[in-house]
């Protein structure tokens, strides 16, 4: 007993591949035993195989059994050895489930998909985001950057989370940066010097544009003076953190209203919002695109960043023209052509 007893404590240290590869030999041997000992009990080799399976798993049906000594012999073997040999393996699989579990928990382990968006700095807004961005696409995939030790939304399939420094280039290559739709950095809330926050935010931005200036980037800015050092390094888009709240009271405050729009065009959850159109054929100038949008329940509000384009609706349309309206998702789809 002690010696079986020393080999199954062995076994238990093997890796996991060394033990599949000795249960897939194990099981193949003593198929190939059972049938060379009693041809006729089992007719075909595969019935042999069938039976040291069930034998191993203790599910025993008895459609098959042997019936010379060997054979019986072989079955108390199969008894003391096998059944051990696969409930060792059957609980290596689970440990590994169970620690790759952990893994994901910890955020160690690296997100290999494409077209993802990867969230950087864990807050209240990212939590926002995270959630508005899988009111508006249920099947995006988020990837959460942060420097705490456990996974935010552990119980949501649809985001992954890699602890580390975010200004890494190790954590930044395990977020698969690269592969990414674009990466949304907001101003680490655990900072409460505002320059000292957007200097940490200057920093990540510089390696993720430096890795991957493909890969469209939005950052938060806690002070406006800032943002020419992040246009210096190409950032794509900017928000101030605390400058949009301000405007927005004060215009709540001067036109009764007008908050209750711009909020429906914050979120996709409510309302109307605002979407890119393509240029369809036959539009020659804006005021083509603009009466043909309205006629399908949609307005023409800009080009890119210029909302001065209802007062030139006589102008040629550009070849680079992006165009956004304001409308709902069902019109949008209908002119996108995505229904």
């Amino acid at each position: 007993m002690p010696l079986i007893l020393r080999l199954l404590l062995k076994t238990m240290q093997f890796k996991n591949t060394s033990i599949a590869m000795t249960a897939l030999f194990f099981i193949l041997a003593c198929a190939s035993i059972a049938y060379a000992l009693e041809p006729d009990t089992f007719a075909h080799w595969f019935n042999a195989l069938y039976w040291v399976l069930t034998t191993m798993s203790t599910v025993g049906y008895g459609d098959y059994y042997m019936k010379t000594y060997l054979g019986k012999a072989l079955t108390i073997f199969l008894y003391i050895f096998g059944v051990g040999l696969l409930s060792l393996l059957i609980g290596k699989v689970i440990d590994s489930v169970a620690s790759i579990h952990r893994q994901r928990e910890a955020g160690q382990l690296s997100y290999q998909g494409k077209g993802h968006i990867i969230i950087i700095n864990w807050s209240k807004k990212a939590h926002y985001a995270v959630e508005e961005i899988l009111a508006t696409n249920a099947d995006a995939e988020i990837v959460i950057l942060d420097e705490i030790d456990r996974h935010p939304l552990a119980r949501n399939n649809n985001v992954h989370f890699i602890s580390g420094d975010p200004a890494s280039e190790e954590t930044l290559e395990k977020a698969n940066l690269k592969g990414a739709r674009s990466a949304i950095l907001f101003a680490d809330s655990r900072i409460e010097e505002a320059a000292l926050a957007d200097g940490k935010s200057l920093l990540i931005a510089s390696s993720i544009e430096r890795i991957a200036p493909d890969v469209h980037t939005t950052v938060e800015i806690m002070q406006e003076r800032n943002i020419q050092n992040f246009r210096y390094i190409n950032v794509n888009d900017f928000v101030l953190s605390y400058d949009a709240i301000s405007r927005l009271a004060v215009r709540a405050a001067l036109q009764e209203g007008n908050s209750e729009i711009i909020n429906q065009l914050l979120s996709r959850q409510r309302g109307d919002d605002i979407y890119e159109v393509p240029v369809l054929p036959g539009w020659r100038t804006y005021g083509d695109a603009f009466q043909e949008l309205i006629r399908k329940g949609a307005t023409l509000i800009s080009d890119r960043g210029d909302m001065s384009i209802n007062r030139k609706l006589d102008t040629p349309i550009p070849k680079e023209a992006r165009l956004f309206v304001i409308a709902n998702g069902e019109t949008y789809r209908s002119i996108a052509g995505k229904e």
